[in-house]
């Protein structure tokens, strides 16, 4: 059975994703430049998620059918720190109608 996530992808298109500047290419982080917006001199945004209806530039296919992150590896902390299953997980999971998960 595949991981839910890679099914998924509604976190990847409900947030904003700022994360330290260090994080980013550009300054020796993982962080794909071209997917790095500066927001000050210590912050960054993943480009897309600045929206009303945000959209990661990083993500791959349609959202609640088929959906990766493009740079899984290279993602910056707060993606790898969103916890599956947890309470904004689900309630983005359900916004796009897929079950929340335990």
């Amino acid at each position: 059975m595949s991981h839910p996530c890679l099914a998924c992808g509604a976190c990847c298109a409900a947030f904003r994703v700022d994360f330290s500047v260090h994080e980013s290419e550009a300054m020796g982080g993982p962080v794909p430049t071209g997917l790095a917006e500066e927001v000050n001199d210590f912050t960054c945004r993943m480009r897309g998620t600045d929206y009303a209806r945000p959209r990661c530039a990083a993500l791959v296919g349609t959202v609640g059918e088929k959906a990766h992150c493009g740079i899984y590896e290279w993602r910056p902390s707060p993606c790898r720190e969103f916890a599956m299953g947890s309470d904004a997980c689900n309630r983005v999971r359900l916004r796009v109608g897929l079950k929340t998960l335990p």
